[in-house]
C-alpha cells in the first residue's frame, strides 16, 4: 500500500537465476533545505531477501544509483527513513534529524506561563482541503528536511483513514478569520470497544505559526476527558512543549534517528540551500562511493548566492561525505563534529565561521514516511 503509485523507471533491483534478490526505489521529491525548494531521491522499498544476502547486492544497486544522480544532474541529495541505520552509513549516509516521541496524559498538560488566546478552534471540514495545505506551506517554508506533500502523500498519511473504530479529527486555530495553526488526530476506543474512558489519542501532524495557535492547540488537547494517553510519535527535535510545560518529564520522551541523507553530488547539493552570512570555506571531503566528491571545495556564499568549485587551496577542515551532510542539514554544528572527532580540524579559528554559516532556522526533521 505504501508503494502504491511508484514507476517501474523508479526502481532498480537486482536478480540471481532470474529470482529477485534486492529491490530498492526511489521517490523524485522536494524537501525544503533551510528555506529553498532542493529536489531530492526519496529512497523507499530497499531490502534484500535473506537467503541472497551478504552477496553485495545493495551496495552495486546503490552505487548505480549515486551514478545515475549524477549523470542527471536533478537530484543531488537521496534521503531516506531507516529500519536500520547501520545499513545506510556504510554507503555515505548520515543521520541528520532526530526523531523524538512524546507519549504524555491529558492532565500534565499544563502551563505555568500560559499566554492569553485570543482566537478560536473549529473542525476542519473535508472541503478545506486546502486550507490545510496552505498552512503546511506556510510552516515548512523556513524549514529543514520537510517534504512537498502531494495529494496522494496526504491521503495516505496524515489524512489516512484510522484504524477500525477510530475517529479522524481536523482541528484548525483561527484568530479574526485568519487559520494560523492545525492539528490532525485520530482517536482509538480502549480495548473492548467502548466509548468511555480509556482512549488513546494519536496525533498524526501539528502545524503552528504562532504561540497563540500552538498554545490553543494543546490547551485543546488538555481538555480530552475520555483520553488516557496523547501520543504523538513524531515530534520535531525542537518542539517547544518540553520548555513550556509544568511537569515536562511526564511527556515521557523517548528519541530516535529521523532522516538520513546522502550528499550525491556535493557541488550541486550545497548551493541549494540558504545561507545567511558571507564567507569562503575551503573543505576536503573523503568519498569512496562517489569520485565525483571526492577532492577539496572553496565555496562562497553571501545571502543571495552560491558559489562552488574544485580547489588546490590548503582546507579549513577535512571531512567525510556523511559529516558534511549532517553539518549542511544543521543537524550538528561543525565545532559539535570535531569535538565528536567527526571531521579534522586544519584551521581552528575557522570554526566559529563554519557554525555560523552552516546553521539552519530551524532544526531538520521529516514528518512523513515515504
Amino acid at each position: 500500500e505504501a508503494l502504491r503509485g511508484l514507476r517501474p523507471e523508479w526502481s532498480l533491483c537486482a536478480f540471481e537465476d532470474g529470482k529477485l534478490a534486492t529491490a530498492y526505489a526511489a521517490w523524485p521529491l522536494t524537501m525544503r533545505f533551510n528555506g529553498e525548494a532542493l529536489p531530492v531521491a526519496g529512497v523507499t522499498g530497499v531490502g534484500t531477501l535473506p537467503i541472497y544476502r551478504r552477496r553485495g547486492y545493495l551496495r552495486r544497486i546503490m552505487k548505480a544509483h549515486f551514478e545515475y544522480l549524477h549523470e542527471q544532474g536533478e537530484r543531488p541529495l537521496a534521503i531516506l527513513l531507516a529500519s536500520l541505520a547501520a545499513i545506510y552509513q556504510r554507503y555515505g549516509y548520515a543521520v541528520v534529524s532526530t526523531r523524538n516521541a512524546y507519549n504524555t496524559e491529558p492532565r500534565y498538560l499544563q502551563f505555568p506561563l500560559a499566554r492569553p488566546v485570543a482566537g478560536r478552534l473549529r473542525e476542519v471540514s473535508d472541503d478545506e482541503f486546502e486550507l490545510l495545505v496552505d498552512l503546511y506551506r506556510r510552516f515548512r517554508e523556513e524549514r529543514t528536511g520537510y517534504i512537498h506533500r502531494g495529494r496522494a502523500m496526504w491521503e495516505a498519511g496524515v489524512l489516512a483513514r484510522p484504524p477500525a473504530g477510530g475517529l479522524l479529527s481536523k482541528i484548525v486555530y483561527e484568530e479574526a478569520g485568519e487559520p494560523l495553526g492545525y492539528v490532525i488526530y485520530i482517536v482509538e476506543p480502549p480495548h473492548g470497544g467502548s466509548t468511555g474512558p480509556g482512549q488513546r489519542l494519536v496525533i498524526r501532524d501539528l502545524v503552528w505559526l504562532t504561540v497563540s495557535a500552538y498554545q490553543a492547540i494543546w490547551n485543546y488537547l488538555a481538555n480530552m476527558d475520555l483520553v488516557a494517553n496523547i501520543v504523538w510519535g513524531w515530534v520535531p527535535g525542537d518542539d517547544p512543549l518540553p520548555h513550556l510545560l509544568l511537569e515536562p518529564r511526564m511527556l515521557r520522551i523517548t528519541s530516535q534517528d529521523g532522516l538520513l541523507a546522502r550528499i550525491v553530488d556535493v557541488e550541486r547539493a550545497l548551493p541549494g540551500r540558504r545561507y545567511h552570512e558571507e564567507s569562503t570555506l575551503v573543505f576536503e571531503v573523503l568519498d569512496d562511493l562517489c569520485s565525483w566528491n571526492h577532492g577539496r571545495w572553496n565555496m562562497e556564499t553571501t545571502a543571495s548566492e552560491t558559489i562552488i568549485s574544485r580547489t588546490s587551496e590548503e582546507p579549513q577542515l577535512v571531512m567525510p561525505v556523511s559529516t558534511l551532510a549532517m553539518l549542511v542539514c544543521g543537524q550538528v554544528s561543525a565545532t559539535e563534529a570535531a569535538r565528536m572527532g567527526r571531521l579534522d580540524v586544519i584551521e581552528p579559528e575557522t570554526l566559529p565561521l563554519w557554525d555560523r554559516v552552516m546553521r539552519t532556522k530551524y532544526r531538520p526533521f521529516c514528518a512523513d514516511l515515504f
